[in-house]
């Protein structure tokens, strides 16, 4: 069966709620086209050529997608509860460069540095932090249709501080269908982020990724959705990536 309607858009209603409720309070949430009124002016509040809010620079070297949703949690973990605020209010704002990590990371001061050298994060700050950084470098380009993707299972490396709770695996589905590598960078960014920032991911936690053609009632249940407008309507909401409820492991898993 598929995703309700009425589901998404609240989901979506939701979502401002959370990070901006003031901008929610000027706003018919109601209907779709009203949440692409409040997207349009977010958008232009948030162009990173003249923002003061917040926003993360993702530097791309060599993209593997799974590895990516790894490290996108472990650079949200690592921020403080005043940086994800701020992100959150920016709605998780991210501009993707592509570059080596390893080539800059004397010249720029990164802020989260895949162990592998793949990607880097820098902020979550003022575009005027990040400028420099910006005019070196392209756009990321990612314009290849995503494809198939295989299944992979990541695990989020532990601090040297005790666990906020007891390790948690969960299923994240990431639609296929349509959609290219930025696409899909964008939609895991925003759902992985605002995870790690309920609470829903931490480090301990399991994470496998799937691809699939589309999510259903059937795919979930559903602890967290990324919802958007529909790439052939614009008058209808999609969810292009999902993280499921917390799944038992069939057999049980040693570090």
């Amino acid at each position: 069966m598929p995703l309700s309607a009425d589901r998404l858009l609240s989901l979506a209603a939701e979502r401002l709620h959370t990070a901006r409720p003031e901008l929610a309070g000027r706003h018919d949430l109601s209907t779709p086209a009203a949440l692409r009124a409040v997207k349009a002016e977010i958008a232009g509040a948030t162009d990173p050529a003249r923002t003061t809010e917040a926003v993360v620079v993702a530097v791309v070297g060599e993209l593997d997608l799974i590895g990516w949703v790894r490290e996108t949690c472990a650079f949200t973990c690592s921020l403080t509860a005043e940086h994800r605020e701020a992100w959150r209010r920016s709605f998780t704002r991210t501009v993707y460069l592509a570059g080596s990590p390893e080539n800059l990371r004397g010249r720029f001061p990164f802020d989260h540095i895949a162990p592998d050298g793949s990607a880097a994060w820098l902020g979550p700050a003022p575009a005027a932090a990040s400028h420099g950084l910006r005019r070196l470098l392209k756009s990321f380009d990612g314009r290849r249709a995503l494809g198939d993707l295989a299944t992979g299972t990541v695990e989020l490396r532990v601090g040297p501080g005790p666990r906020s709770r007891p390790p948690r695996h969960r299923v994240l589905q990431i639609v296929t269908a349509g959609l290219t590598l930025t696409d899909a960078l964008v939609h895991l960014n925003h759902l992985l982020a605002e995870a790690v920032m309920d609470g829903l991911i931490a480090p301990g936690d399991r994470i496998t990724v799937r691809g699939v053609p589309r999510l259903d009632e059937s795919s979930g249940p559903f602890a967290a959705l990324r919802i958007d407008t529909a790439h052939d309507s614009p008058d209808r909401l999609q969810a292009f990536a999902g993280l499921t409820q917390e799944i038992p492991d069939a057999v049980p898993h040693h570090r």
